[in-house]
């Protein structure tokens, strides 16, 4: 109590976790359509582990609605620590969303197709692994960013893979596999889209197959396709596939994803087949209303969007460096 009292008395440590000297207490949430593992056998898991770690807990399903705007009484009158989220990463947008400048942690336990916030923060996609980091990691600010009205924790995309999205989400099953199906049977009819991009003084126009808007260097499922971004850089990395040959479109994915390279805004752009740069902000105009998507999940377009990074937006249980 004294601990607490100090940490409350000290505002130059205003970033401390103030629930680090209180008993942790935990909320699991579960989202039971995403991925294809066996949700019975998790809930068995966390049960017997968390029992194990003498932590009060409580088991809840994801919302369809995705509002969690509940969450915050609920984290103050019964002393919430931790948040758990048993699922992708859609599911962790909705309730990281909420959870913006709450004192409490986010966790994960990786259940989705891709879980690229998961891998590019370290996280196992093995649920009792996953669980271990959860009891014993470290949790650190991570960013986040919006779109629009609209809060983005990893990823957003525009044309290309978001009509591979919105494709996916309609299936009866998902999973990697299902994945990369919709990706090859798009693959050979993507078409290009019109783009202008607005970075402080610097207009980029373009037709381009998609545009990729990232915090995490994760597609998903291992896929690097911004290799210098990090969750908690302060920047965004913005990946934009101009018009090519379907074959050199191949080339030139295989190549970003291999090596990636900076292009600096400052200097004089450059046409190429993919330009990758960083930015805190930007403006994307789409006057042909490409489809979109965040996080993986299918989202309503717009002629234009305004995008920007949130700095240390919510606290992730990660890895013990």
């Amino acid at each position: 109590m004294l601990l607490y009292l100090w940490a409350l008395s000290m505002p130059q440590l205003g970033c401390i976790n103030l629930y680090l000297f209180m008993p942790r207490k935990f909320i699991y949430f579960i989202n039971p359509i995403s991925g294809t593992k066996n949700k019975v056998s998790l809930l068995e898991l966390i049960e017997t582990k968390t029992a194990a770690e003498n932590i009060p807990f409580e088991i809840l399903h994801t919302r369809e609605d995705g509002n969690y705007s509940f969450l915050e009484e609920k984290i103050l009158l019964e002393k919430i620590t931790d948040i758990i989220v048993c699922g992708g990463d859609g599911t962790v947008n909705q309730v990281a969303a909420a959870l913006q400048n709450k004192d409490v942690n986010v966790g994960v336990i990786p259940m989705g197709s891709g879980n690229g916030l998961a891998l590019a923060a370290g996280i196992s996609t093995n649920p009792s692994k996953a669980l271990d980091i959860i009891f014993n990691g470290t949790a650190s600010y991570v960013d986040g960013f919006y779109i629009n009205n609209d809060f983005s924790c990893m990823l957003c995309g525009i044309g290309f893979d978001a009509k591979v999205a919105h494709e996916f989400a309609q299936q009866k099953t998902r999973g990697v596999l299902k994945y990369i199906e919709l990706t090859i049977k798009n693959y050979f009819s993507a078409k290009t889209h019109p783009f202008v991009i607005h970075i402080k003084d610097l207009e980029i126009k373009t037709e381009a197959f998609f545009i990729s808007i990232a915090n995490s260097n994760q597609f998903g499922n291992n896929v690097t396709i911004a290799p210098k971004a990090s969750i908690s850089d302060g920047l965004l990395d913005i990946v934009i596939v101009n018009k090519m040959s379907k074959f050199k479109l191949l080339y030139s994915l295989l190549h970003q994803i291999k090596l990636g390279q900076i292009t600096n805004t400052e200097k004089t752009f450059k046409k190429k087949d993919i330009f990758y740069f960083q930015a805190k902000a930007l403006q994307i105009d789409n006057p042909e209303n490409a489809p979109l998507h965040i996080d993986g999940d299918p989202a309503t377009t717009s002629s234009s969007f305004k995008i920007e990074i949130i700095e240390k937006a919510f606290r992730l249980l990660q890895p013990n460096s």
